[in-house]
């Protein structure tokens, strides 16, 4: 039995992009993750999409208070995923979170066996990062992949230093510049 792949789609969010905590270039990886999209979908692989989701309260919380932006309010249209990967993975499964990691993907990878786990989307040295160790710590044995094309930050230096921490935890992270 051949075992299928799983593409995480983290946080391709309005805010992330073009909202509160948006960044230049964050829009041009709409068609890279939309290319992804399509190859997983084709191939009968299984796809999943985080979302960012705070309550109107976040200024309050302790991420608020570290981060005091308020950004992917529910409810609100920064809260929506960006572009034609928006309309694209309209069916998928979605799962909400309200910090970096998502425990959520932790609880639908416990009974999953995937031969890898790519990872894409925002913000690379945050959410991606986190979800990926999610990824390892629930999935150890499949080949855990950010696809470095497919993600961004709008912090380089940090995001390099990140991909650093992510490699040495047997995390691949492919097409680097």
């Amino acid at each position: 039995m051949i075992k299928k792949k799983l593409l995480v789609v983290v946080d391709y969010q309005n805010d992330f992009v073009n909202g509160s905590l948006g960044f230049d270039g964050a829009e041009k990886l709409d068609d890279r993750i939309c290319e992804k999209l399509h190859a997983y979908y084709k191939n009968g692989d299984d796809v999943v999409l985080t979302l960012d989701t705070h309550e109107q309260m976040y200024l309050m919380t302790v991420e608020g208070r570290h981060l005091p932006v308020k950004h992917c309010i529910r409810g609100t249209a920064g809260h929506n995923l960006y572009g034609r990967v928006g309309k694209l993975a309209a069916d998928s499964t979605v799962l909400y979170k309200n910090t970096f990691g998502c425990a959520a993907l932790g609880d639908y990878l416990r009974d999953k066996d995937y031969s890898s786990i790519e990872l894409v989307g925002l913000v690379s040295n945050m959410c991606v990062a986190a979800n990926a160790i999610i990824c390892k710590t629930f999935s150890p044995d499949s080949e855990i992949i950010i696809d470095a094309a497919c993600t961004d930050s709008p912090d380089k230096e940090t995001q390099k230093k990140c991909f650093d921490v992510l490699r040495a935890m047997h995390i691949e992270v492919k097409n680097i510049d």
